[in-house]
């Protein structure tokens, strides 16, 4: 169920009604923790019940922790836990990867190993990410087991961010179930102003420029060195708005329901190095990936090549946590690559001070970062590496044989998201807000959803993390 679907405002305004008329804090989770398995059902009912065996396994394992005093009996624990989200990570997403990737080698010692029909569950990697957070917080005694099934069960299956994010930790969600969640007019109507401005990213920008990025990454070869151009950095614009237009979704629907989440995004286009741009990037992955992986081995305190090999390892890790692919893991080493290049540098020159080298340098900087990401997301979108040679040759060498399609309403957007971003900087990354409290904002509301009517792409597109 699509948050930018017809279905899916059916079920939330139902959900709603029946939210409204329940006065018993436990009786509106028991809700929310119906209609949030509903919801992940809709798709396939099936995999409820994989969602539910991990929740009850890490449910019982925390608990475990907590209650074993011999650290041996705590790491076992730990272990399984992992072991559990880890293995059911590789059997549904990674094990077919594997088999392809050794299939030339099996196959030369006479081994045929058939391609396995799996079905990749939805928002797999988010929901097991999140979970796996919660064991080791207790593991590591950041974080009291909760001794709630129902508790634990809604943080793990809520909704809201079920299957794309952003990745909320187990301290920062049910801290939030000591406190009542009824339904109040300030949290639906910042929440439904959240909503808002996530959907019109997702409807208006992210599905008008799929409909000039996907056909030229379908057939690169066919069209003109500018178009190419123009499609890479069209499908920049469109995964920001996608992924950055359904955590607003998300923010706002979590807001409706009285609970917070944090925030993912800030305006990683302006970004002046690799580093602030993964620090304004899917936050909640960068920094999971930080704290549960690039600190524990090791972070920067084992010399400077030790701290090297763990960034490249971290990022080649979160490229393919994002799919499995060798164009994701190219995807992931690269930003791992220019990571450590731009720490090497940095503890080269020293702590810089706030706006040396002026403007000049700022924009230079900001070209060269904003290429090189537009650069790495031609392997993140291709979907082998022979689309991504062609894409790329076609970029790097002028070749203005091939179709020349600009695409009116795509460029537009484009131009849009430009004013935007210079309209972000100029308030101080603040982000417009629509006051549904005045009266004014409702006539401005009404010209959004007309122009979304009129110019939006018809039907729902999948959004694109949730293949991941």
């Amino acid at each position: 169920m699509i948050f930018s679907s017809f279905e899916f405002f059916v079920f939330l305004g139902l959900v709603l009604a029946i939210l409204s008329q329940v006065r018993d804090e436990g009786a509106r989770r028991n809700v929310l923790l119906v209609v949030s398995y509903l919801f992940y059902g809709w798709w396939d009912w099936r995999f409820c019940f994989l969602r539910f065996g991990t929740t009850l396994i890490d449910y019982l394992v925390a608990r475990r922790i907590e209650t074993a005093s011999a650290p041996r009996r705590r790491r076992a624990w730990l272990l399984a836990s992992l072991i559990s989200n880890l293995g059911v990570l590789v059997i549904f997403k990674y094990m077919n990867f594997f088999i392809g990737s050794l299939a030339p080698l099996l196959q030369s010692a006479g081994i045929e190993v058939p391609h396995l029909k799996i079905i990749l569950p939805v928002g797999i990697s988010f929901f097991t990410f999140q979970s796996m957070s919660y064991v080791i917080d207790v593991y590591r005694g950041s974080l009291r087991a909760t001794r709630n099934l129902r508790d634990f069960t809604l943080f793990v299956a809520f909704f809201p961010q079920l299957v794309a994010g952003p990745i909320v930790r187990g301290s920062e969600f049910l801290p939030q179930m000591d406190y009542f969640h009824p339904l109040k007019r300030s949290n639906l109507q910042a929440g439904m102003e959240t909503f808002i401005r996530g959907f019109t990213k997702k409807a208006l920008f992210a599905d008008t420029l799929a409909v000039y990025v996907d056909p030229v990454f379908a057939h690169p070869a066919a069209y003109a060195s500018l178009t190419c151009w123009l499609a890479v950095t069209a499908y920049a614009a469109q995964i920001y708005y996608d992924f950055s237009g359904y955590t607003d979704m998300a923010i706002g629907l979590g807001r409706m329901l009285g609970f917070e989440f944090p925030v993912n995004f800030r305006h990683p286009c302006r970004s002046l190095n690799i580093t602030e741009f993964w620090r304004r990037w899917h936050i909640t992955l960068s920094s999971w990936l930080r704290d549960y992986l690039y600190i524990p081995l090791g972070g920067n305190r084992s010399g400077r090549a030790r701290t090297y090999v763990n960034l490249m390892a971290t990022m080649l890790l979160g490229g393919l946590w994002h799919g499995a692919s060798w164009t994701f893991v190219v995807w992931g080493a690269l930003h791992g690559v220019a990571l450590a290049v731009h720490k090497f540098f940095t503890e080269r020159r020293g702590p810089s001070r706030a706006g040396e080298g002026g403007l000049p340098q700022a924009l230079l900087s900001w070209a060269g970062t904003f290429v090189f990401v537009l650069i790495t997301w031609v392997f993140f979108r291709s979907s082998d590496f022979d689309t991504a040679r062609v894409m790329l040759s076609k970029m790097a060498f002028f070749d203005p044989s091939g179709v020349r399609w600009y695409h009116v309403q795509a460029i537009t957007v484009l131009v849009l998201a430009v004013l935007l971003h210079v309209s972000a900087v100029l308030r101080g990354d603040r982000s417009p807000r629509l006051d549904l409290g005045r009266p004014l904002a409702w006539s401005g509301l009404a010209a959004l959803l007309l122009v979304i009517l009129l110019f939006a792409p018809f039907g729902s597109n999948p959004f694109i993390y949730f293949q991941f």
